[in-house]
């Protein structure tokens, strides 16, 4: 069946949906999470137990809602957590309330999309659900006697450019083809089905591992008026109700549950899914870092993090520290053409604590252009630079330090291993004696974003070198600036080298 027909589908066809489930549509939360508790057979908790996190029932009535805004949604939930259950119970509800709908299901690999699958399956296998299915049930599609339809997609390009969807459910977005990805953006398109219309969306549900990755650029979307709407929820949020025999001072979840499970039963929401003991085994089998990472979704992994010291909770500041204007302001170059040239000012205290307040970011920029920027702002007493810069352009016969000297900046290109400057920068985030001496305001977004996301390659654990993705740059900077400022430097007949 084309889109076309499937289009023209008639309203009358959502009849089947009717005589199969009496009452009709759900027309709020409450009689959305008594449909699914009756019909599907799973109650869902109604509150959060963590602060800044969602019940997964909010998921659940954000996708069936279409009039609940923005329609793109992100559900960032622990291992375990049922996400992948819900979205296929949101595919149920979207195919058997909205006629004619289509919804295709992409998985991080085929096999998780099978995972979904299988929750599909095992639905509409059972009455009176099986009531509602056209033909036969395939390994990749289920079609309804209404005209909706889900299918499985593989990861891969091909796959995903020939989709024109209402729905687009991707799972495990964290294992994704960066590319895959972006295809997809362009398959949905608004449809209307029956009485709803439904407008085109994606939605993405993974657990987040690591803070480099796509699940973490995709949180970082969904801030208050935003293009998506995040769902969090860890597995504290979904533990089943606590007996009133559990000694909660002795709970290994005591720092995390603080008791809110026991209450509940008070409160007239349900339990999750995940009993107490269950949890308390988990977390016995895992480090702290794991545990607060894929289980309770605070933050993501960071050991294969370059700099897994920097915390900007704790490194990040408004502005520089008062009285500073008087300090030393130097900088530090990373010099670059299609990728960007990132350019740091910074604020040097009489004891040595540095206060990075000013960032440069620009691509497609000639180096006359750079100066300029550069000499326009506050001056610097010195900025430091890659090394490689002394070497001589082909066609001009003039290095890239010899023209930032000949317009008048004082440039220091001390030569290193990257280790070496990387080891700088560590002793002054996290000092083995002594408050931290590293401070970046948040005037400096690029750079900070760097910070948290520079990491060694994932895929090889023995590697001593930081990947070249793109969050090196501005850590590049620093640490050319980090590097001239604590090793010191010379000048010996006219030749600038490390002293």
């Amino acid at each position: 069946m084309s889109d076309d027909e499937r289009s023209a589908v008639a309203p009358g066809d959502a009849a089947c949906a009717a005589e199969a489930f009496p009452g009709g549509i759900p027309g709020d939360d409450a009689q959305l999470r008594a449909w699914v508790e009756r019909w599907i057979g799973i109650g869902m908790p109604g509150e959060a137990l963590l602060d800044g996190h969602a019940a997964p029932a909010e998921y659940l009535c954000h996708a069936f809602f279409e009039d609940r805004m923005p329609r793109d949604g992100v559900v960032w939930a622990c291992r375990g957590g049922g996400k992948t259950y819900l979205a296929a119970v949101a595919t149920v509800l979207d195919m058997v309330f909205k006629p004619g709908i289509e919804v295709r299901v992409l998985g991080g690999s085929l096999e998780q999309s099978k995972r979904m699958h299988a929750h599909l399956r095992g639905i509409f296998e059972r009455e009176p659900f099986d009531r509602l299915v056209e033909g036969r049930i395939t390994e990749r599609r289920i079609t309804l006697r209404n005209g909706s339809r889900v299918e499985l997609l593989a990861q891969s390009q091909t796959s995903v450019r020939g989709t024109r969807v209402q729905k687009l459910r991707c799972d495990e977005v964290e294992l994704f083809d960066p590319d895959v990805w972006e295809a997809a953006q362009l398959t949905t398109r608004s449809k209307q089905c029956g009485d709803i219309m439904v407008p085109g969306s994606i939605e993405c549900l993974s657990t987040m591992h690591v803070p480099y990755g796509l699940m973490h650029d995709l949180v970082g979307t969904c801030a208050p008026g935003g293009v998506r709407r995040l769902f969090r929820w860890g597995v504290v949020d979904v533990l089943g109700s606590c007996p009133d025999t559990h000694d909660c001072l002795s709970c290994p979840l005591r720092a995390e549950c603080a008791g809110r499970a026991k209450g509940r039963d008070a409160r007239g929401t349900p339990g999750g899914h995940i009993p107490i003991d269950d949890a308390i085994a988990l977390k016995r089998r895992v480090s702290l870092e794991t545990w607060n990472s894929e289980m309770l979704c605070l933050r993501p992994k960071r050991s294969d993090c370059v700099l897994p010291e920097f915390d900007a909770g704790s490194h990040t500041v408004e502005r520089p520290p008062d009285g500073s204007e008087g300090w030393a302001v130097v900088g530090g170059m990373d010099f670059g053409i299609r990728s960007p040239t990132v350019v740091l000012w910074a604020r040097v205290s009489p004891g040595g604590s540095v206060c990075v307040f000013r960032e440069h970011v620009r691509a497609n920029m000639t180096l006359p252009e750079h100066i300029d920027a550069i000499r326009s702002f506050e001056r610097m007493s010195w900025i430091g630079v890659d090394p490689a810069g002394r070497a001589c352009n082909a066609q001009t016969g003039v290095s890239d330090v010899q023209a930032m000297r000949s317009a008048g900046l004082d440039v220091r290109a001390a030569r290193s291993m990257i280790h070496e400057g990387i080891e700088l920068i560590r002793a002054r985030l996290r000092p083995a004696v002594g408050p931290p001496t590293l401070a970046i305001t948040r005037d400096c977004p690029e750079l900070i974003r760097c910070l948290e996301q520079y990491h060694y390659p994932s895929d090889n654990p023995e590697s001593p070198t930081p990947e070249k993705d793109g969050s090196d740059h501005a850590v590049d900077a620093l640490r050319y600036m980090i590097l001239n400022l604590d090793r010191g430097y010379t000048t010996t007949k006219g030749t600038y080298t490390p002293g």
